[in-house]
Parts: structure tokens; C-alpha cells; sequence
């Protein structure tokens, strides 16, 4: 039996995970989280094979939580599942140590595909991954500008966008309004934008948020 925890903020997302999870005989989901802290409880309470993870958390993200799991060596393999387009995070998620990625948009019977594969100990790639897994190798350098922004800058860099304050940036990412404002100048710094403005457009473009 392959055992899942479920981590996503949203009740209704995780619920329509746990139900398509438990159509299949072969796996059984322990426990779910909202968010990265009730996640920490949970992994020590529920060893499991599989976290299926969510990669927009509030406070630490997804892609935080899949540092902090590498860095303490932990042996739970870890599934994303976003809303976002693949081409954006897919390659920065697995780079982090997921083993696989999942679009909430897809086909349930995928999720329960990828579940089943990485609990294998094997990647889960979409055709659409495995190409740019390919066009990276063959061509390393940063095809976005945005590609070469840290994980939290990242992170701002889509808040900001999507017309949040940076004092509310502060409160859901549990950092000081000052060091959000550092994040901020390097974004605008590496993406060579002069102002707010300028970042929204610029995500827009890029596909980072919805226009």
C-alpha cells in the first residue's frame, strides 16, 4: 500500500485529490495540511512513501519545503501539484528534488499515475517536461530572465503582480517588510525593470501570472 500526505492550502483542492486518490485499491492517503507548519506535524506523526505538495503555500512555499526536506535527508518522495503552467516551475520543482509534477488542470487518472511511479523511487515527467528537461541540457543558458531569480524572489516577483502589498507579502511569506523590499531590488534589478508597473507587465507577459 502506498501511503500519501496531502499539503495545499485550499480544502476543496485537497478534497478532490483525496478523492481520486482513494478510487485506487493500492494507495491510502494518512492525513492531509494546509500549510507548511501543519505539514512538519504531520510528517513526524505519519511516515509516508509519497507527499503530494502544493507549490503556492502561504508562508514557506512549496519549493521552501522541498529544501528543507532535502536538507534534513529526508526519504519521503515528493510530488508537485500546481496550477501553474509547467514551463514555469516544473524544472525549478524538480531541480529542488521533487520527483515529479503535476498540473491540477490535467486528467485525475494522471495523478494517480505520477502517485504510483514516484512511490517506485522513479521521476514523474509529462511529455512537455521531459522536452524541456532535453532543450536545457542542450542549451544551459536561461532562456527567461526570470529563470534566474532565486525561489523567494520567484515567489515575490508573482505576489507583487498579482497586486499584493508588500506589507501583506511580509505577513504570508512570515518576513519582515524590509527584507521583502530587498527581494523586491533584486528582482527589478535582475529583470532590469524600473518599478511595479513594469513587473506586472513583465509577468503578464511571461505567462508567471493570469492578465
Amino acid at each position: 500500500m502506498i501511503r500519501v500526505l496531502l499539503c495545499d492550502d485550499h480544502a476543496l483542492i485537497r478534497r478532490g485529490i483525496r478523492d481520486t486518490l482513494a478510487d485506487a485499491p493500492d494507495i491510502t492517503v494518512l492525513g492531509e495540511a494546509g500549510d507548511y507548519a501543519e505539514l512538519r506535524g504531520l510528517l513526524r506523526a505519519h511516515p509516508c512513501d509519497v507527499l503530494v505538495l502544493d507549490i503556492n503555500l502561504p508562508g514557506r512555499s512549496g519549493l521552501d519545503a522541498l529544501h528543507a526536506l532535502k536538507d534534513e535527508g529526508s526519504p519521503v518522495k515528493v510530488l508537485i501539484v500546481s496550477m501553474y503552467p509547467e514551463d514555469q516551475y516544473a524544472l525549478r520543482a524538480l531541480r529542488a528534488g521533487a520527483y515529479g509534477y503535476v498540473n491540477k488542470g490535467g486528467d485525475p487518472q494522471t495523478l494517480v499515475q505520477a502517485v504510483r511511479t514516484v512511490a517506485q523511487g522513479r521521476k514523474y515527467v509529462t511529455p512537455e517536461i521531459a522536452q524541456m528537461l532535453v532543450e536545457s541540457l542542450t542549451a544551459p543558458v536561461a532562456e527567461h530572465p526570470h529563470q534566474k531569480l532565486s525561489d523567494r524572489e520567484l515567489q515575490t516577483l508573482v505576489k507583487i503582480a498579482s497586486g499584493k502589498r508588500l506589507s501583506d507579502i511580509a505577513e504570508e511569506l512570515m518576513l519582515s517588510p524590509k527584507t521583502v523590499s530587498v527581494y523586491r531590488a533584486r528582482v527589478l534589478e535582475k529583470l532590469q525593470l524600473a518599478n511595479n508597473s513594469e513587473l506586472t507587465v513583465y509577468a503578464i507577459r511571461n505567462g508567471l501570472v493570469g492578465d
